[in-house]
């Protein structure tokens, strides 16, 4: 059976991913605390969320990944929500799909629970599993293409999510990213290479970088990612550089045209998916299009 995300794959890139959907639903009003998550069923906010979509497919992303990021248990226990996991998800994915039609694969955003996995944290790693399979359960449910696994810190709690997602969508590929916001390591301690290895043994179809303290960081962790690994292909999604906080809301001082040189950048040392994550815009995606349509 065909799937839109392996066979974008195969066309070998470079393939321009979205931009950040926090910022985006932080400028259309999201306060700080809220769930980004409820908006995906909130009657006045769910256009919103999914003309954000939109945005990024007209800037030229072929990959949007769906609202769900912090859609655990362990996230949305923080506003009263961990009951309606399925149904957060679900809906966020079917606002993608809807944005996305038929030709943009849409990708589950899966991210990380907040907790530490035991040891030496008390989240037992059946637990987390549960969790991540009931999100994955309604992306899929939803339309996704792509189970999207990023923002990850610790391998173990990568393991649980891709255990989730073969349990409840094994006919859905699988991308793992993890950020390196720590001196070149995960805070963690998981280096670039060490990462590489962890992910090519349980068959992910791509695996890299996202979020961080920008451009420059993600540049050398694409680099020794490829050097570890020469098949798999690689992702590369970073931050707008690292925000500085005017009257409590962040900025970013990564303009797009410095995001068009870095994704020139990431492009020549062999990532194949590139986008950009917090801080970004349509604005940063579509200087990352036209710069990575350029190339020859």
């Amino acid at each position: 059976m065909s799937n839109r995300f392996l066979d974008l794959l195969a066309t070998g890139g470079p393939i321009v991913a979205d931009g950040g959907m926090g910022t985006m639903l932080i400028a259309a009003g999201l306060q700080l605390g809220d769930s980004p998550e409820l908006w995906n069923v909130l009657p006045e906010r769910a256009a919103t969320v999914q003309s954000i979509h939109s945005a990024y497919v007209a800037a030229g992303s072929q990959i949007i990944l769906t609202n769900s990021f912090g859609g655990n248990p362990s996230r949305l226990r923080h506003n009263a929500l961990d009951g309606r996991v399925y149904e957060l998800n679900r809906a966020a994915a079917t606002l993608a799909r809807a944005a996305a039609g038929d030709s943009v694969v849409v990708g589950g955003s899966i991210g990380p629970t907040g907790e530490l996995l035991e040891p030496p944290g008390t989240l037992a790693f059946a637990a987390a599993v549960a969790g991540f399979a009931g999100q994955a359960r309604g992306l899929a449910d939803g339309g996704v293409d792509v189970l999207w696994i990023e923002t990850m810190a610790d391998l173990a709690e990568v393991r649980a999510a891709i255990e989730a997602a073969r349990q409840v969508a094994p006919h859905l590929p699988i991308v793992a990213t993890l950020t390196f916001d720590t001196r070149g390591r995960t805070m963690m301690g998981v280096k670039p290479a060490q990462a590489m290895a962890e992910l090519a043994e349980p068959g992910v179809a791509a695996a890299g970088a996202n979020c961080g303290n920008g451009p420059d960081e993600i540049v050398a962790v694409i680099s020794a990612m490829r050097q570890a690994d020469t098949t798999l292909p690689l992702v590369a999604k970073s931050n707008a550089g690292t925000p500085k906080f005017v009257d409590g809301t962040p900025t970013y001082r990564v303009t797009p045209e410095m995001m068009a040189a870095y994704a020139r950048e990431v492009a020549a040392i062999g990532a194949t998916i590139i986008g950009a994550c917090c801080g970004s815009t349509p604005a940063h995606i579509a200087a990352i299009a036209a710069a990575l349509r350029a190339l020859p």
